[in-house]
This record gives structure tokens, sequence and C-alpha cells, in this order.
């Protein structure tokens, strides 16, 4: 084809047909500019392509990542809802006078603490390439809300409880108790004067305080797991 052109352009010189020739170099030249023109529109459709197949692929890890978010979070956050509507069952019955013979396995209960760890391999590869493969804003910020602020007060909120479980009840539980089970039963030694002590009321409402903020970050990080799903439902199944 270069051959060709390159005959032309001689053709033409020879013939002294110079007005020609410069409408015919123009032309080529044009030719090669529409020419690069094409291939640039067919190289940013590949890349559109590429880019549209990737934010697939990456959302529906993100997406099954939620899901796993999703069931530990509502998980933790009712054995905290089990554990507080226990405390406050118990915090009435002190006040009343009378004690459940439930007691043990309440306080097996109450005295834990919640963890969760979030799924976030996906977002993590996603940031590191460029959270701007999503092609949709607002998916974007939800996103990015979830994992780098909801995550994290989630986080600051379980630590919290954790720390005064240690700080706490610690030192309680092998003091007061004579047996205990994680999360199944607590048995004090003496279930009347334990419960007659101000310092185990002032600990069983703190640390009801305490998880009640958990349970309020766990509520809205579910809400917005909830809301991410939705927006990027329709990118997943295109």
């Amino acid at each position: 084809m270069i051959k060709f052109f390159r005959h032309i352009r001689k053709s033409l010189i020879e013939q002294n047909k110079m007005g020609k020739y410069f409408k015919y170099a123009i032309g080529e030249i044009l030719l090669v500019v529409i020419g690069i023109l094409i291939a640039l529109q067919i190289n940013n459709w590949n890349d559109i392509r590429k880019n549209k197949a990737y934010e697939k692929e990456i959302l529906t890890i993100i997406n099954k990542n939620l899901i796993s978010d999703s069931i530990n979070l509502s998980i933790e956050l009712n054995k905290s809802r089990v554990s507080n509507e226990l405390t406050s069952r118990l915090l009435k019955q002190v006040s009343s006078g009378f004690i459940s013979d439930s007691l043990n396995n309440w306080l097996g209960k109450i005295i834990s603490f919640e963890r969760f760890k979030s799924q976030s391999s996906a977002f993590e590869v996603l940031k590191s390439k460029g959270i701007d493969i999503i092609s949709d804003t607002e998916l974007q910020l939800e996103l990015i809300s979830y994992y780098d602020q909801s995550v994290n007060d989630i986080y600051v909120a379980h630590k919290d409880v954790e720390e005064s479980f240690k700080k706490d009840w610690d030192p309680i539980i092998q003091e007061e108790f004579s047996d205990y089970r994680w999360r199944q039963y607590a048995i004090p030694n003496d279930p009347e004067a334990f419960l007659e002590k101000k310092p185990i009321i002032s600990f069983l409402r703190f640390y009801r305080e305490n998880r009640s903020s958990g349970e309020i970050n766990s509520e809205l990080a579910l809400e917005k797991i909830s809301k991410i799903r939705r927006l990027s439902k329709k990118y997943i199944n295109d």
C-alpha cells in the first residue's frame, strides 16, 4: 500500500502536476490522521470493554464479601441485643428483689463481647487499581463510606467493649465466680451478695451502654451494605 501511494506521488511529480500532487499529499495526510483516530477509538473501545469487564468482576467479588459481612454482622448484632436485653431484665429484677433461676445463663451471655472482621480484600484490590473504575459515583462513595468509616466505627465500638471486659470483668470472673463458660454460663459464688455490690451494678449498666453504641454502628453498616448491593446489582447482572 505504501509503495502504491509512493508510485502515485512520483508519477504526479514527473508529470509536473504540482497542484494535484499537493492535493493528493493533503488527502494522504488526512487518510493517515483518520487511520490514527480510528485506531485510537478502537483502543478506547477496548479499554472501556476491559474496564466494564473488570468492574463487573470486582463488584461481583465485593458483593460476595458484603454478603459474608452482612451475615457475620447480623449474628454479632443479635448476640449483643440478647445480652443487652438480658442485662435490662436482670437490672429490673435486682431492683424488685427477685432473681431468676436463669441468672447463671444470663450472666454467661452478658459477660462476653462481640467480634467482627470485615471481608475487605476485594475492596483493597479495587483501591490499588483505582476506585474510579467504578462508573457510578454514588456507588464509589458508598463503598468508601462503608469500608473506611462504617467498618472502622464497628471495630472501635467492639474494641471498647472487649477492653472493658478485660479490665472490669476479668478480675470479677476470677474473684466472684466458681465457674465460667464463654457465652454459656457464669456461676457466682454467692448470687445475692454478688448483685448487692454497687460496682457490679455499675459495670452492668456501663457495659450495656457500650454495647448499645456497637449495635447502632452495626445497624448503620447493615443499611449501607444493603444500599451498596442494590446500587451494584445492575452492573453485576449486565
